[in-house]
This record gives structure tokens, sequence and C-alpha cells, in this order.
């Protein structure tokens, strides 16, 4: 093989240090790419917390209508009975699309009526105030001591069926 040949291979070639800035920009590209996914998977999941609420709001208060009450405590993550009727269970009993488990309460916290998410210890990481305005922001307020969603505990969070 002669010296020609020998330096036209090795000029058609890529560097060591060409295929590292490659790389490194494909990095950063990915980057960018990731955190824009994350973001619409956060709003995703608040709006279909949001919607899921909505829904479940909605059936309390149908079930008031047929049953002159409202359902009862549970616990976290249980299906009131008769509950079952007005929603799919299999939805309460998942948890909620942002972690955390389903919870209704009667006369608890102040309100006749609640439901809501409840983030106790193997349900998924626990959102923290400031997630929460943001879906609060995004049903009325912005305040969750007031309006339609309200902070009532330590780890709760609940739309309003009833006052």
């Amino acid at each position: 093989m002669n010296t020609h040949t020998q330096q036209h291979k090795r000029a058609t070639g890529f560097t060591l240090i060409e295929l590292l800035i490659v790389v490194v920009i494909l990095g950063i590209l990915a980057s960018v790419v990731i955190g824009q996914v994350n973001g619409i998977s956060d709003n995703a999941q608040r709006a279909a917390f949001i919607s899921s609420g909505q829904i479940f709001q909605e059936a309390a208060y149908r079930y008031y209508l047929d049953n002159g009450s409202y359902p009862e405590n549970r616990g976290s993550g249980k299906l009131p009975d008769g509950f079952g009727y007005y929603i799919t269970s299999q939805q309460w009993k998942k948890g909620t699309p942002i972690g955390g488990l389903w919870d209704m309460s009667f006369d608890q916290y102040g309100l006749t009526s609640s439901l809501g998410v409840h983030f106790k210890n193997g349900t998924g990481p626990r959102k923290d105030d400031a997630y929460m305005q943001q879906i609060d922001a995004m049903i009325d307020d912005g305040d969750l001591t007031t309006g339609m969603f309200q902070k009532v505990g330590g780890k709760r969070y609940y739309f309003v069926v009833a006052e």
C-alpha cells in the first residue's frame, strides 16, 4: 500500500475529538427533549387527576340524590359501600394519576363531604403544596385553604363535594 492511499484513508475518517463533540451535542439535545416530555407528563397527570376527581365528585353528588346522604368514610384506597355503582371501581382502587390513594370523607375536616388524594407511605412520591397549588389554580383560585379544592390535612388534598 502506498503512502498516498494511507493518507487518503486518514482524511476520510473522524477523529476521536470530532466523535466526542457529536456525542456531547446529541446528549444535550436528548436532555432538552426529555425535559420537555417530563413537563408534558406532569401536566397530563395533573389534568387526569382533575378529570377523575371531578367525575368522582359528580358521582358522589348523584349518590346523594339517590340515597339522601353522601358516601361514608372507608379509609384511603377503599371504595365506599354502594359507590361502585356510580363509578368504575377499578379507577378508584388503582390510585390517583399523581400518586397516592383516593379517599372519601364524610363529616370530616369541617366539610360535609369531600374526596381527594391521601399520600401515604408506599403509594408513590408525595406531592408538595406547590405542586398541589398548580392543580388548585387549574380548578379554581390557586389557594389551598379556600374554594373547591383544599388541603385538609398534612398529606390530604380534597375536592369539596358539599360544605
